[in-house]
């Protein structure tokens, strides 16, 4: 028992470098993701679906990599992050890969800017955050020139859902919808009605 308490040592209840780096790096990653969700990724997908999402996953997982930083586990936390989150998939429809990609982007910026440790200058974390924003911006409005965009609909002629049928159902969707569908995911299935929840991905 005095053992124990000999070895307990008492948190201290401020402490103000410790503050100020957390505060420093928290606005910074939260800047950097702000420019990526909201300059990059929506003028381009206008999905404000994924809004909530990018975010709060981007401002958990640099929390989490933080406080976890002073530990042995830093290096097997965030590759377990990536792996748990390169296999997310939501239950009713698949997420397209666009929309993974910028996941693990907010992901990946947030493990950059809260595991940087001291051999890791002020300078490269800027440097590695510009980079990641400049190519991402680079790829999707210079080099990507035809913007592909996705939207979940429920068509109701469930017999062109089958495979032999795949050519009727994108022209039925190009007549009916005026959009230059080019891929169709089928989601849940309905026969007692008679419909199905598909995504379409069309070029704007």
């Amino acid at each position: 028992m005095m053992l124990l308490l000999e070895s307990y040592t008492v948190p201290t209840l401020v402490n103000a470098p410790a503050l100020a780096d957390f505060l420093i790096r928290f606005l910074f990653n939260l800047l950097i993701a702000y420019v990526v969700i909201r300059w990059i990724y929506y003028p381009v997908h206008k999905n404000k679906d994924y809004f909530f999402t990018y975010f709060l996953f981007n401002i958990i997982i640099f929390v989490l990599c933080y406080m976890l930083k002073n530990t042995h586990l830093q290096l097997g936390v965030a590759f377990g992050l990536f792996a748990v989150f390169s296999i997310l998939r939501y239950r009713t429809m698949n997420v397209a890969v666009m929309d993974m990609t910028y996941l693990f982007l907010v992901i990946s910026i947030a493990v950059i800017n809260a595991l940087s440790t001291e051999h890791v200058s002020v300078l490269e974390v800027i440097i590695a955050n510009l980079s990641v924003v400049i190519m991402t911006f680079v790829m999707e409005r210079i080099w990507l020139v035809r913007h592909a965009s996705s939207k979940v609909i429920l068509y109701e002629k469930i017999e062109n859902i089958r495979p032999e049928n795949y050519e009727k159902l994108l022209a039925d969707l190009k007549e009916r919808t005026g959009l230059n569908v080019h891929r169709v995911e089928i989601g849940r299935i309905d026969f007692m009605r008679d419909i199905a929840r598909i995504r379409i991905f069309y070029f704007e």
